[in-house]
C-alpha cells in the first residue's frame, strides 16, 4: 500500500521526465546501480518531531539507507537499539555527517564507537570553515590526515562533503583539488552534485578526476536566485543524471547514492519533496537498467 506521502504526491499529478536519449543508450545491470539513501538533514524538522515515524515513511518510499546528520532520536544513547530499529525497517546507515570538532579527542572516540555500533562505515565531515582559507588550508588537511588514521582504527573511513566554495580557484586549481590531492587515497570525497553544479564545476568530471574516491555521492539540485524559478526535483531538471550514475559506477567506486533536498516546492512538504526526487531518480534508473 502506498504511504500517505506517495498518495498525496500522485494526487498532485506530478509527471516525471527522463533524459533525452536515455532509452537508446547502453543498458546497465540493475545490480550495478548503488542503493539509494537519503540525507536526514533533508527532513530535519520531521525527524525532530517524529524520528520513528519519519524513518518509517522513508523506508516505505523505497530507500535502502539513511545518512545521519547528528539526530538519533530516542536512540542517542542506545546504538544497538538504533541498529535494530533500522533493521526492522530494512534500512542501513549509509553514512553519517560529523563535524571536525566531534571527531577530536575522547569525544571523537565516543562518537566513532557509536557510529560503528549502528553500522556506519563512512564518516563524512559536512563542512570546515578553513577549507577556503589559504592560511588555514594546509593545517586543516594535516588534521584530516591524522583523523583519517583515527577513524581507520575503528574500521571506518573518513571523508569530506563539498559545498560551492570548495570549487573556487586556488593554487592553479581549486580548494577541492588541493584537498583531494593532499589527503590519502582512502579519504572519501563525498561529491555533492547540486553544489558542484551551483559553482559551475562539472561533477561528472570531478568523479573521473579522482577514481574510486567518490564512495558516496549527494544527488541534489541547488538553484540560483538570479536565474529565476527552476525545478528542484530530480528528474524534472535537465542535468544528465544518467551519465552521472554511470560515471559513479564505472569510475567513482560509489557505494551509495544519497538524495539530499534543501529546496522544496511550495505545494509539497519536505517528506513529499524527497519522495518526488526519489521517484524521479528511480524512473531514470529504471530507464537505464530495464531491457
Amino acid at each position: 500500500m502506498l504511504s500517505k506521502y506517495l498518495f498525496k504526491l500522485f494526487a498532485a499529478t506530478l509527471v516525471f521526465t527522463t533524459l533525452t536519449g536515455c532509452a537508446s543508450s547502453p543498458k546497465v545491470p540493475a545490480a550495478a546501480v548503488p542503493p539509494l539513501s537519503v540525507q536526514l538533514h533533508s527532513v530535519k524538522h520531521a525527524v525532530k518531531a517524529d524520528f520513528k515515524g519519519t524513518l518509517t515513511a522513508l523506508s516505505e518510499m523505497g530507500f535502502a539507507g539513511v545518512e545521519f546528520a547528528g539526530n538519533y532520536g530516542p536512540y542517542a544513547n542506545d546504538p544497538e537499539g538504533l541498529k535494530a530499529f533500522l533493521a526492522s525497517l530494512n534500512l542501513k546507515a549509509s553514512g553519517a555527517h560529523l563535524g571536525t570538532k566531534q571527531l577530536r579527542g575522547e569525544l571523537g572516540k565516543k562518537n566513532l564507537m557509536f557510529l560503528k555500533a549502528i553500522g556506519v562505515e563512512l564518516v563524512i565531515i559536512p563542512h570546515d570553515a578553513r577549507v577556503d582559507q589559504p592560511d588555514e588550508l594546509a593545517p586543516m588537511v594535516e588534521e584530516f590526515r591524522a583523523l583519517t588514521k583515527v577513524v581507520e582504527s575503528f574500521g571506518l573511513m573518513l571523508g569530506y562533503h563539498n559545498h560551492a566554495k570548495e570549487f573556487a580557484g586556488y593554487s592553479e586549481s581549486t580548494f577541492w583539488d588541493y584537498l583531494a590531492q593532499n589527503t590519502p587515497d582512502n579519504f572519501v570525497l563525498q561529491l555533492d552534485v547540486g553544489w558542484a553544479n551551483y559553482a559551475d564545476a562539472n561533477p561528472i568530471d570531478y568523479v573521473k578526476r579522482y577514481p574510486n574516491r567518490t564512495l558516496t555521492t549527494h544527488y541534489k539540485i541547488r538553484t540560483k536566485k538570479d536565474e529565476g524559478p527552476k525545478p528542484v526535483i530530480i528528474g524534472l531538471d535537465d542535468f544528465n543524471w544518467t551519465k552521472m550514475i554511470k560515471t559513479n559506477i564505472s569510475v567513482g567506486g560509489t557505494q551509495w547514492i544519497v538524495i539530499e533536498q534543501e529546496e522544496y516546492p511550495q505545494a509539497l512538504t519536505p517528506l513529499e519533496t524527497v519522495a518526488a526526487s526519489m521517484q524521479g531518480l528511480q524512473r531514470i534508473i529504471d530507464e537505464m537498467t530495464q531491457p
